[in-house]
């Protein structure tokens, strides 16, 4: 039997996005994407606010970030993890799609729960787009880059966006679950802190 392998990467992760993550981001608010479940939390921050050792972003806004990275990886807001994703589609559609190039150092990160949800939609779009046009014989190409994995197929690269979305979006998801079970917007709990 014939495996289109193309369509097949495309359906598993379009069929997760459309059916399972992000109908759960619907609703999302200011609050519940800055919450901080527990002290420390890396975040998203007004430049120059942050409490990261580095901070990275090219807007009014930047990501939480430590390199080498802590020992123990601190906890993440949404508004983090969100970053995290939409600036690693970015980054990717820049690299493979003609998107303009951006790195995490380089892109603009949203300040609110909507814009993010913009860019999110916006990143998605061109990312699923241009895994499907690569079709089965696109994603048997050779990367080229990174130099470590030059020689392994473009599927490589793009079943690892598929798992960052799938794990990300599901931490996001757990954050969501848990902000609203504290029930920390309506005012009955505050943090995992106590």
């Amino acid at each position: 039997m014939d495996v289109d392998w193309g369509a097949e990467v495309v359906d598993q992760i379009d069929a997760h996005w459309q059916g399972r993550l992000r109908p759960r981001l619907e609703g999302l608010g200011d609050d519940e994407y800055f919450w901080e479940p527990v002290a420390d939390c890396w975040t998203v921050s007004r430049r120059g606010e942050s409490s990261a050792p580095i901070s990275f972003g090219a807007g009014e806004f930047t990501m939480d970030y430590a390199e080498p990275p802590y020992e123990l990886e601190p906890v993440t807001t949404i508004a983090w993890r969100m970053a995290h994703l939409i600036g690693g589609l970015a980054s990717t559609n820049g690299k493979q799609f003609g998107r303009t190039a951006v790195s995490e150092q380089t892109y603009c990160y949203a300040g609110t729960a909507e814009e993010a949800l913009r860019q999110l939609d916006a990143e998605y779009g061109i990312w699923i787009d241009g895994v499907r046009r690569m079709g089965t014989a696109g994603l048997a190409e050779p990367q080229g880059e990174p130099l470590a994995f030059a020689h392994a197929p473009m599927a490589k690269k793009m079943l690892y966006a598929n798992i960052e979305l799938i794990h990300h979006g599901a931490e996001i998801c757990l954050l969501r679950d848990l902000y609203l079970r504290l029930g920390v917007g309506s005012g009955v709990g505050s943090s995992l802190q106590g």
